[in-house]
């Protein structure tokens, strides 16, 4: 299937204005397929001039074009021509559709829990032509009027609202506000719904039907969440929700968090939480809703005009949605998840050789486009936005945006078009920088790649007294940029009681035009030397920070005091960079797990620590020192054990470090049978899955005790769970069995398929799966043909040997990077897994001798 180009898209924009879509579905067919038929209005610029139209049909069956029929024959691949053109014109296009399988297109899936059906539209990001008929690209907006057949005790939602009551099956819908074709969406089935209202907006909440109990016993919480969020966005924008309703659908195997589509944000139901969760996982659905909803503002009532601006849409979504959860819900320390979890995704995928710019100048085509949905458009974006405020200052900010919202409304705008507003009320009303060159700053931060580097030079005399301190900010040699930044400089100190204090925390601006990259900071000369002295504190900008010496060696002893979870989450990332870049041993790293863990109590420090320090323990150790490593890290795991309260997030973090850390199975094997249990500690389903994994990797269970697990959790999570475990015990049979799934299994669904690709590979067992690393790069290119892109690049990526770390797997992946044939998705997956080989090999030579943690 072609890809639409970005020309293509242009030319298509300045010929037609699309005046609305009139689309009828009928879902009481088959299995297989449904029947669309869909009417597009819209106006011509030049009259004979031809155009195209998209659609993915299993069967085309009729095309009208103004009246005359259109040969059926003209179909080429996805794209029907459209000829002679009038000013005004009318198409009409009905076929026979698939259901999907991917979680693109109409998501087909049969709950195991009770054998009902249930459908969700996903139109991103060129799928709506899999639903209808479409010009479909995001500056063709046009209001949508959606009709649906559907069985009579099915219930049906969509963008729009209701227009009357449903009779025997027939659902009708109100025209929409205009609308970009991957917003498209309706949810169909026997779905549970929990509705409400809040200052004049209908809200209403839909789950499958099994797990209705679940969403019943959060519906309170969810509702507050969004009243909260609804709120403070109305007090931001000074704009109104504006697309009517507010529906929020949780959906089974939906590959994405969730999808802002007016109307009915639809969302992956692993967030109806079934089983015991930490208050980090809590968060995470309250940032996703926030994040959401804040899109309707951001990429919903004003549209990017083609991909090269995705920012426009999730690097603002993504600042508002931590912004407006710190400021409105009770998850107040939002930033401190933000710093800990999300950047730690933006500076790794900006120092990866995919690396590209936060707005880059273009994207070819829109499945280049799908390749920038990762921690640059996202996190990097998100964390750019929030130095531009440090910068201009809240209020120019806002006016600037209020300005944007108001100069596009449910149209399409550009970078340039938001600079423009920025600039106009930066000039107008900046409280902090007025006269900063909006242009110069977007050229440096958003269209340049990589992260920078800012590295504290402190010289300090023998009176302890600091004779002068600087900070030097560096560049990648193959992105030699240098960025003006405001950041915040702390000074901490210990006391002899074992107490942390904030001595003082001011701001600087580095200005690389000024200092040449190395800014002094004359009003420490003369101080007194603090324990540590932070740069970046309070997280204001997007770099990576390096201690002075003296402060790298206090970090141990500070930061099991310190009161600031944000400066607290720096602190570990610095750590954690360091260690990923190969310029300290992960023993340095396991060490600060041991001093300053089992103290910490943010918990999603703790969760953030444990899942970035064992890829690090996994791939940068030796056998040996990896199991050394993991008994260190799982007793710090156990002294958080000790000291956790009954039953909450804390012991709940803790357990799930022990189970990975566990290099027996005695402990995990006594907890699954109740035996030894944590006062307080549920082991219940989800649990109960999390430790029969760990057992499946250690081989002490098998096909039969997995087999009795599915039997008591019916549901899909179990199905997923099971085949998951079933990809993990170490027995040739098992893998091969997975394997087949994982690369030619074109029948289970995208969760299932994921399931195994996640549960392959393991660090204990590359003795096993030897065989199967030439077997990833012979294979993978067919794969990649027989899923959807989306599908075929998470595929890819989980199933990487990314433990087999020797150059024989660098060189089998550079072998299948000189291929010409790689789609893009591949040739992206395979740089990066092999780029975290290359960095994997450098900390084994760099740190041999440390490489064995005491």
């Amino acid at each position: 299937m072609p890809s639409l180009t970005r020309a293509d898209a242009a030319e298509r924009a300045a010929l037609l204005t699309v005046e609305s879509y009139d689309i009828d579905l009928d879902f009481t067919g088959d299995d297989e397929n449904f029947r669309s038929t869909v009417t597009i209005r819209f106006r011509a610029a030049a009259i004979g001039a031809t155009t195209f139209v998209e659609i993915r049909p299993t069967r085309l069956l009729g095309l009208r074009l103004n009246g005359v029929e259109l040969d059926l024959a003209a179909l080429d691949d996805n794209r029907v021509p459209l000829p002679a053109l009038l000013a005004d014109n009318t198409l009409t296009v009905e076929a026979e559709m698939a259901y999907s399988n991917s979680g693109e297109g109409m998501h087909r899936f049969v709950d195991p829990a009770d054998g009902e059906t249930y459908l969700y539209a996903m139109s991103f990001l060129d799928n709506a032509q899999r639903i209808f008929a479409a010009f479909d690209q995001p500056d063709l907006k046009a209001p949508v009027t959606l009709s649906v057949t559907a069985p009579p005790h099915w219930l049906v939602a969509a963008n729009g609202a209701a227009a009357a009551t449903p009779v025997a099956g027939r659902w009708e819908f109100a025209p929409t506000e205009p609308l970009a074709t991957y917003f498209v969406s309706l949810i169909a089935g026997p779905y549970h719904v929990v509705r409400d209202e809040h200052d004049g907006i209908p809200l209403a909440f839909y789950c499958r039907r099994s797990l209705a109990e679940h969403l019943d016993r959060d519906a309170e919480e969810i509702l507050t969440i969004t009243r909260q969020c609804l709120d403070r966005l109305h007090e931001l924008f000074e704009v109104r929700y504006p697309f009517g309703k507010y529906d929020q659908a949780f959906v089974p195997e939906f590959n994405a968090g969730a999808m802002e589509n007016p109307g009915l944000v639809t969302i992956q139901d692993d967030l109806v939480f079934r089983s015991a969760v930490t208050e980090s996982q809590r968060e995470l659905r309250a940032t996703l809703i926030a994040h959401e909803m804040a899109h309707m503002w951001f990429g919903d009532l004003v549209t990017m005009r083609w991909w090269d601006d995705l920012w426009l849409n999730e690097s603002f979504a993504e600042y508002l949605g931590t912004r407006v959860t710190a400021e409105a819900t009770r998850f107040d320390r939002a930033w401190t998840t933000f710093a800990m979890r999300r950047k730690a995704w933006g500076y790794a995928a900006d120092q990866r050789p995919s690396t590209h710019p936060v707005a880059p100048v273009e994207v070819a085509d829109a499945a280049q486009a799908l390749l920038n949905f990762d921690g640059i458009s996202y996190a990097k974006g998100a964390a750019v936005l929030r130095q531009l405020v440090a910068q201009v200052g809240d209020a120019a900010l806002l006016a600037g945006l209020r300005a944007h919202f108001a100069a596009h409304r449910f149209g399409n705008a550009t970078l340039a078009d938001l600079l423009g507003a920025l600039t106009q009320s930066s000039l107008a009303g900046g409280d902090r920088q007025p006269n900063l060159d909006l242009a110069d700053w977007a050229e440096v931060w958003l269209r340049r790649a990589q992260v920078n580097t800012l590295t504290v030079d402190a010289t300090v005399d023998d009176q302890g007294r600091y004779t002068e301190v600087a900070v030097t900010q560096t560049a990648p040699l193959e992105h030699p940029v240098l960025r003006p930044h405001r950041i915040g400089v702390g000074l901490y100190d210990t006391d002899p009681a074992g107490g942390a204090r904030l001595r003082e925390r001011f701001e600087v601006d580095l200005v690389p035009e000024a200092d040449g990259g190395r800014t002094v900071l004359p009003e420490l000369a003369g101080r007194q030397a603090a324990t540590v002295l932070l740069p970046n504190d309070g997280d204001l900008t997007f770099a990576k920070v390096r201690l002075d010496p003296a402060s790298a060696a206090a970090v141990p002893v500070l930061l099991p005091a310190l009161a600031d979870s944000l400066a607290r989450a720096v602190l570990w990332g610095a750590t954690l960079d360091a260690v990923t870049d190969g310029e300290r041993p992960v023993a340095d790293l396991v060490d600060l797990i041991r001093a300053a863990l089992p103290t910490e109590t943010e918990v999603v420090v703790v969760e953030d620590v444990l899942a970035l320090s064992r890829s690090l323990i996994d791939r940068y150790l030796d056998p040996a020192a990896r199991h050394a490593a993991l008994g260190h890290v799982g007793r710090a795991c156990d002294q958080m054990l000790d000291t956790a309260p009954p039953g909450g997030s804390m012991q709940l973090a803790a357990v799930k470090g022990l189970i990975w850390t566990s290099t027996g199975p005695e402990r995990l094997a006594g907890w699954l049978a109740g035996e030894a249990v944590p006062t307080g500690l549920a082991i219940d389903t989800d649990l109960r899955w999390a430790l029969l994994g760990r057992l499946a990797v250690l081989g002490a269970v098998g096909e039969a005790e997995i087999a009795r697990e599915l039997a008591a959790d019916q549901s899909a999570t179990g199905a997923a769970q099971a085949a998951r475990c079933r990809a993990t015990l170490p027995d040739p049979t098992a893998k091969e069995r997975a394997w087949q799934v994982i690369i030619s299994d074109t029948t289970l669904s995208n969760r299932l398929v994921e399931a195994n690709a996640a549960g392959f590979w393991h660090p204990e067992q590359t003795g096993l799966t030897d065989s199967y690393v030439e077997r990833y790069f012979t294979e993978m290119p067919a794969m990649m043909h027989r899923r959807t892109p989306w599908v075929a690049e998470g595929v890819a990526a989980l199933a990487f040997p990314r433990y087999t770390v020797a150059e024989p797997t660098r060189e089998l992946a550079g072998a299948l990077l000189a291929r010409a044939d790689l789609v893009p998705g591949l040739r992206r997956v395979v740089t990066d897994a092999d780029d975290d080989l290359r960095r994997a090999l450098v900390a084994r030579t760099v740190f041999p001798a440390r490489s064995e943690v005491a």
